[in-house]
């Protein structure tokens, strides 16, 4: 049965994905003491990247607000595999978002705030974190957006 995060985002219509196992020789997530670090995850859905290409260079912001939310769903489903159920999580604690973007695009904050929505959504005050955002020249599969996070659980 889902917990009360879940419920939260079935409220809010995002079901999460089955995690998917690893592109490459790494793991998803790393729990050590009271803390979970999760491997970036790209805006994958279906095993596609959902929003590829440059922010400033073809991608709006609001594709790019999107692709970071799906990351972000991406990594409660990948948080989830890890620990079992999200009303664990204590607190999200830092969030860092990679934007794929031209060298003058200059609204990274803008895109990460997709991420960062989304765990206000799903964790409410425990969802608010520390972050940085920052421009990238490329991302693996060309995605426009990679985001990472750590957890305090319980």
């Amino acid at each position: 049965m889902a917990g009360q995060v879940e419920k939260r985002l079935a409220d809010a219509g995002i079901t999460l994905p089955a995690a998917p196992k690893p592109a490459g020789n790494y793991v998803t997530a790393v729990v050590t003491g009271n803390l979970v670090f999760m491997a970036g995850q790209l805006p994958n859905r279906d095993g596609k990247v959902a929003v590829a290409g440059k922010l400033g260079g073809g991608v709006t912001v609001e594709q790019g607000y999107e692709a970071a939310k799906i990351c972000a769903i991406n990594i409660l489903a990948q948080l989830k595999a890890a620990i079992g159920d999200l009303d664990r999580v204590r607190r999200c604690v830092r969030v860092g978002g990679f934007v794929n973007c031209t060298p003058d695009f200059a609204d990274h904050a803008k895109v990460s705030n997709g991420a960062s929505d989304l765990m206000a959504l799903a964790f409410g005050d425990a969802g608010r974190h520390a972050r940085t955002t920052v421009g990238m020249a490329a991302l693996p599969a060309g995605a426009s957006v990679e985001i990472e996070a750590i957890f305090e659980i319980t």
